[in-house]
């Protein structure tokens, strides 16, 4: 029994570390309405800039998360401005490929920079492992789970509570009446492309202390980012922590009792599951008209 209760913990603080990147693409897909395939890309790029600053700066990567959110705000907000904007009006799909395109050059840029290797800062902080009764867990799960659960609060209230939040919920319904409205569409969209590549940037800082960086490191993250978008209903923030913390279950689960190589094979097939049942996802109720 308690070796149950140590996976469903293990599951909910894995959990946490999906969650930040899953909450910053629902954000992104639910405003802008643009399925952003190189936000995994982001993720290696913040790490990538954690390794330096800690390699050359010698700043932690917790110390660093909040300057390489800044660093990933201005990244996701050029290429909305950049690349995005031109295409609103375009096809999905053509926004689809576009988004395919920053992902490729940003993956073989890190090629040409740092090679295949892997690198990763020499920390202790973040690594050790934390005792309570029978069960253990590793500091930096602790802390990225606190950041997590702290990061869907502000998320919630500012959406809720804020000019720019109302905004961004307007556009996620409808984007012509809030354009009526008042809200200026084209800014909104770089906040909310900037604000959700932000939160990979600091989940970069959080997923440093645990994981190494190479060109690749996004890729895992962020498919399993998208199962958890579409499982929790596209553009839902609810839905988002809801099926981070489910995923992060079934991956704990799935890895000791199925195994650690069939594990993604039995979060996708409760997935599909779940969409023959309710194909908008636990949360999701549709969207509203251009």
């Amino acid at each position: 029994m308690s070796i149950f209760i140590q996976l469903l913990v293990n599951g909910l603080l894995l959990g946490g570390a999906y969650a930040i990147i899953s909450i910053g693409l629902t954000l992104i897909f639910g405003v802008v309405r643009v399925v952003n395939f190189a936000h995994g890309e982001f993720l290696m790029v913040g790490m990538y800039a954690v390794w330096l600053l800690a390699q050359h700066v010698g700043l932690h990567p917790y110390a660093s998360a909040v300057l390489v959110a800044v660093l990933l705000f201005g990244l996701g907000a050029l290429m909305q401005r950049v690349v995005i904007q031109p295409l609103l009006s375009a096809d999905a799909h053509i926004q689809i490929f576009a988004t395919v395109g920053v992902s490729t050059a940003l993956l073989n840029l890190a090629l040409m920079m740092f090679g295949a290797d892997i690198r990763k800062a020499e920390i202790t902080f973040g690594t050790e492992p934390m005792s309570v009764g029978a069960f253990t867990f590793v500091s930096g799960q602790v802390i990225t789970f606190v950041v997590a659960v702290a990061v869907a609060a502000g998320m919630h209230l500012f959406l809720k509570h804020t000019y720019t939040g109302r905004g961004f919920r307007a556009l996620a319904q409808n984007r012509m009446s809030a354009a009526l409205m008042g809200v200026d569409v084209n800014k909104a969209y770089v906040l909310a492309f900037g604000i959700g590549a932000g939160l990979v940037g600091l989940a970069a800082g959080l997923l440093a202390v645990q994981y190494p960086a190479f060109p690749t490191v996004g890729q895992y993250f962020v498919l399993t980012a998208f199962v958890i978008v579409v499982l929790g209903g596209m553009g839902s923030l609810p839905g988002a922590v809801i099926g981070s913390l489910f995923i992060g279950l079934i991956d704990s689960l799935a890895g000791y009792y199925v195994g650690p190589a069939l594990k993604e094979v039995v979060y996708f097939l409760v997935f599909l599951a779940i969409l023959v049942v309710r194909p908008t996802g636990l949360f999701g109720l549709g969207r509203g008209s251009e």
